[in-house]
């Protein structure tokens, strides 16, 4: 009987011993198995008579998947879960970055848009807030450093140990070389961003983060690569594979926008046990609106939609880019009091404005700095001073660029 393809039988009277199969000769295979010959071994007497003198048995090598007992893990995945918990749940699947960067890929066309000049200094900045949530860097405690702005507090390594991603853990190793000379939030983004005319600080630049950021959505299954022609040359693209997961990270930030109380709806925070989970959907509406690409989640509303969340959007940033969170002054610009009056439009006279539409956001953050883990103390929460800075340099990106 023809077979097609390359295939390995089971002799089942075969002497084959596990000393054999340690020795690398298979299991359940004998010496004398011919593998060009799809797997037939040739008759010989001893074969013809082991196999009548008794039943046959298959020996396995403790493999999982063949009922064995034996499963290969890394402790340090261990040890990283526990440590997770200790510090306010475990890690989202998708990093800050991740989703900013989700947020501004075409579909179908899986590449950003060419006139996007925000979004690698915005990425940047995600980088440190997603290292100030998982409690590795923090502000330096020093009672002086109040009468400095908040964006040029300078920031310290809290806890060096590796995250699991290649960017946070590279730039963790690249802040754990300057303990020495500390370096304020606001100079950080800028070194990692490449702006800078020292030359001796060059080299924290990380490059290719928009790149890197997408392979990593490839490997964990959100995104496909693909090569598309642009008139002269050949340029890599990644569309989006895993529609679920995008949108399920636009309806978030829908929720959070369009809400017309101040309560925090489920459907805006992530899954229950996650870590900082209302913490991280606000810088996530934050980072995405510096960083142009919050267009992309309101496609399907109304001009008057639009403005309204643009304009809970600009009371969340004025209210989370100051330090303790909650404490602006309250003063809206020209442009926050054009849209005040778009947003009641589109809100109607049941929606909340100002300051009263973020309590509930508040009341999160703040509930969040308390069970974070270690480093809050006395009201204050020096991981979370650094997420003001971030947010402060943030919301000031149009004229630092």
């Amino acid at each position: 009987m023809a077979t097609s393809g390359l295939s390995r039988r089971r002799v089942g009277g075969s002497s084959t011993t596990a000393t054999e199969d340690e020795n690398g000769l298979g299991v359940g295979l004998t010496p004398t198995a011919n593998l060009n010959g799809y797997g037939s071994a040739p008759h010989s007497p001893s074969a013809s008579s082991a196999n009548i003198s008794g039943p046959s048995t298959i020996s396995h090598a403790g493999s999982a998947f063949e009922g064995g007992s034996k499963v290969a893990f890394d402790p340090r995945d261990v040890e990283r879960e526990a440590q997770e918990v200790r510090k306010g749940g475990r890690m989202p699947r998708l990093t800050i970055m991740e989703e900013v960067l989700l947020l501004g890929l075409k579909d179908r066309q899986g590449y950003l848009s060419f006139w996007n000049d925000n979004i690698s200094y915005a990425l940047r900045g995600c980088i440190l807030l997603e290292l100030a949530l998982r409690r590795r860097i923090a502000v330096v405690k020093d009672p002086s450093r109040r009468r400095q702005p908040l964006p040029d507090r300078l920031v310290e390594v809290i806890d060096d140990s590796q995250t699991g991603e290649t960017i946070l853990d590279e730039t963790l190793r690249m802040m754990k070389s300057q303990d020495n000379a500390k370096i304020g939030v606001n100079s950080w983004i800028d070194l990692l961003s490449g702006e800078t005319w020292n030359i001796s600080k060059i080299g924290f630049q990380l490059k290719q983060v928009r790149e890197r950021l997408a392979k990593g959505l490839v490997d964990k299954g959100v995104l496909r690569t693909e090569k598309r022609n642009f008139l002269l040359f050949d340029m890599a693209t990644h569309p989006v594979a895993d529609t679920r997961t995008k949108e399920t990270i636009v309806n978030r930030c829908v929720a959070l926008l369009m809400s017309q109380t101040s309560a925090i709806p489920p459907q805006a925070i992530g899954k229950e046990g996650e870590n900082c989970r209302v913490t991280r959907s606000v810088c996530l509406v934050c980072a995405a609106y510096a960083a142009s690409v919050l267009d992309n989640a309101f496609s399907r509303l109304g001009y008057e939609e639009r403005e309204a969340a643009f304009q809970r959007c600009d009371d969340i940033l004025a209210e989370f880019a100051v330090w303790p969170f909650g404490s602006s002054s309250g003063v809206p610009s020209a442009t926050t009091r054009r849209r005040e009056s778009s947003a009641r439009i589109g809100a109607g006279s049941s929606g909340l404005s100002g300051r009263e539409a973020v309590l509930g956001l508040l009341q999160g953050v703040r509930g969040e700095m308390q069970n974070s883990g270690d480093g809050a103390s006395d009201g204050e929460d020096l991981c979370f001073e650094v997420v003001a800075a971030v947010l402060e340099v943030l919301s000031k990106l149009d004229s630092l660029l």
